[in-house]
């Protein structure tokens, strides 16, 4: 008997194009939400998919991961089944006290994800740590966006900002650290070195939905940082929690977020720039050369002038033959002929020699 009977139907098969036919059809509107949650899970590929089957037929969508250690979930929820898909989580052992961060804003009315993406991982977040590194049963302490606020105010703290440069480029929290990394694995260890004789000093991390500085502050615990604290629910939880208590926010800019969107807006200020011209910009946009793909920051005005391109180099793939520009793609990985998300120059790149 094929071990894999009845398993070849627990994944999405539509194409990309069909996928956006399919969602811009909608006529309901859908609501974006992370979250997280660190529990032994004894059978994570049993527990998957069961959660792709269910979430399947309520017409979820987003990206999942399932590990032994916990899940990590970033996805949407049609609003007429909302009641359902919660009653469901909750209703399971593992996930009944899981709280969640609904988006604050979204400019896709919802359409944040294409299709579902429930995968099995060795870790819910890569951090590269061994288990002898950390405790994650001792944690740092939980702030709630009050309490920040207050902290930041008269504790004298050293704020880090626990996410990748990309993402804290268009937004962060005043006066934080702002490690210059390209993963969570490369951060810590250098987080570590930054704070490196402050292990007095109460420490404050936050991240996008918090499951990064669970980690951390175990991390930094461990290597004997004595007043370890994380914002409670991340910047997510944040934003909302300074609405409806109508408290000074002390984040400027944009919210960098892992889906179509791109970016939510906490503030309304624009803090960075266009990499291509300097201009005031918190666009964030993929090369359009798809061997390339460099997720960097381009004004509407650059991204018109410049086809989508970070590069002249880009933009003479784009106008290959369909055949040569899948050769390129096929030889990108090995010849790593373009920049990833690394910090690049790109303000000289269309200027004549």
């Amino acid at each position: 008997m094929d071990p894999n009977a009845g398993k070849r139907d627990l994944v999405n098969k539509l194409d990309k194009e069909s996928l956006k036919a399919k969602l811009e059809a909608e006529t309901f509107k859908r609501i974006t939400l992370s979250f997280y949650k660190y529990v032994i899970i004894d059978d994570p590929q049993k527990l998957r998919d069961a959660l792709f089957e269910k979430w399947m037929s309520l017409d979820c969508l987003g990206r999942i991961y399932v590990s032994q250690e916990g899940i990590n979930a970033q996805m949407n929820v049609p609003e007429h089944h909302w009641e359902e898909f919660e009653q469901h989580l909750h209703g399971m052992d593992y996930f009944k006290d899981v709280p969640f961060k609904i988006a604050v804003t979204d400019k896709t009315d919802g359409k944040s994800f294409l299709k579902l993406k429930v995968k099995v991982r060795g870790q819910i977040v890569a951090d590269g740590l061994q288990p002898e590194d950390y405790d994650v049963t001792n944690v740092g302490a939980h702030l709630s966006a009050k309490d920040w606020n207050d902290a930041i105010e008269n504790d004298d703290p050293i704020v880090v900002d626990m996410r990748n440069h990309y993402e804290s480029e268009i937004g962060h929290f005043e006066g934080a650290v702002l490690p210059e990394a390209e993963t969570f694995k490369e951060e810590l260890p250098m987080v570590l070195e930054k704070l490196k004789g402050q292990e007095d000093r109460k420490i404050l991390l936050y991240c996008t939905g918090g499951i990064r500085c669970e980690k951390t502050s175990a991390y930094l615990k461990h290597h004997g940082f004595n007043d370890v604290n994380q914002l409670h629910g991340g910047i997510i939880d944040y934003a909302r929690q300074i609405e409806e208590e109508e408290l000074d926010n002390k984040f400027h800019g944009i919210n960098f977020v892992f889906d179509e969107r791109l970016g939510e807006e906490i503030s309304c200020e624009v803090i960075s720039e266009c990499h291509q011209c300097g201009e005031k910009s918190a666009r964030h946009t993929n090369c359009a050369n798809k061997a390339c793909n460099l997720l960097f920051i381009q004004c509407e005005s650059c991204a018109e002038k410049n086809e989508g391109c970070c590069t002249p180099q880009c933009v003479e793939v784009i106008h290959l033959p369909e055949e040569e520009q899948y050769e390129i793609r096929r030889k990108a990985k090995e010849t790593k002929r373009f920049h990833r998300h690394s910090k690049v120059n790109l303000r000289d790149a269309f200027k004549e020699e």
